[in-house]
């Protein structure tokens, strides 16, 4: 490798260590790596959005594709959740209203009830499911820190009780309460100035850590490549191209399987 080409593999390792710096936990790329293989941070963060302080999660997976949504539009969870007695819980960190939709929650919701129902089994074996939006804004403009969204009976005026709950988290909130703290936390890129000790010791892994400053950038190269498969649909798509071939062009582009070519090429979204 000559000279000049180091150096330019320099500056652009540096300029992707400051992006790094300047990331926090609400930024969707980060908050992948925040919640990966961390089960007691995602336990923290439900547990103070719920109100539920005896929560135990017992695995959370992030970047969770929906497997059961054959011909349907594909989804995939940020963080995805169970607890100890079965309830299912769906984080979303989301950029503006535009990603935070109600129909997008109710999507959301009534996924993760097809990924949990079986052939066979009773409809009230459902599991309780809880879609939690952490909206960098404040979604409603009421300045409340939480938005919880139920069904009721409008003649009864009593709760539906069906077990699905949608949460609306606001992301300006600074009251002075667990939720205000974390909040703050969220929208923190120095681990210094954050309030709960395992949102600091992450960021700091992730941030000075060389293993976790590796991690970020391996998660950093996956996102720029499915921007980069996104843009080819798009593109394709402007020349009216069919979706088999599409599908095609970017299997041979990408080196993906047909399987996840599809997956990318059935998000109506990119479009």
């Amino acid at each position: 490798m000559s000279e000049t080409e180091q150096q330019i593999r320099e500056r652009e390792y540096e300029a992707n260590l400051q992006k790094l710096q300047d990331l926090r936990p609400i930024d969707d790329e980060f908050m992948r790596c925040m919640f990966k293989d961390n089960i007691p941070l995602v336990e923290l963060v439900l547990r103070i959005i719920t109100g539920k302080k005896d929560l135990v999660i017992t695995n959370c997976e992030t970047q969770a594709d929906m497997k059961r949504l054959a011909g349907a539009r594909s989804l995939c969870l940020d963080a995805y959740g169970e607890d100890s007695i079965g309830k299912k819980y769906d984080i979303e960190v989301q950029k503006g209203e535009a990603g935070a939709s109600p129909h997008r929650a109710r999507y959301h919701s009534s996924v993760m009830d097809i990924e949990n129902l079986n052939a066979g089994q009773e409809f009230e074996e459902l599991p309780d499911t809880y879609v939690i939006f952490i909206v960098d804004e404040d979604f409603y403009g009421k300045g409340e820190p939480l938005y919880p969204i139920e069904r009721i009976n409008l003649v009864t005026g009593k709760p539906f009780e069906d077990g699905e709950h949608i949460l609306y988290v606001n992301g300006e909130y600074r009251g002075d309460s667990e939720i205000g703290r974390l909040m703050h936390d969220f929208n923190c890129t120095d681990a210094d100035d954050m309030y709960f000790e395992l949102m600091a010791e992450r960021t700091k892994y992730l941030k000075k850590n060389p293993e976790g400053v590796k991690k970020m950038s391996r998660i950093g190269e996956e996102i720029a490549k499915e921007a980069s498969i996104r843009a080819s649909i798009r593109t394709y798509r402007e020349f009216s191209l069919d979706d088999a071939t599409i599908i095609e062009k970017i299997m041979e582009r990408f080196k993906l399987t047909n399987e996840a070519a599809a997956g990318y090429v059935s998000e109506k979204w990119s479009a």
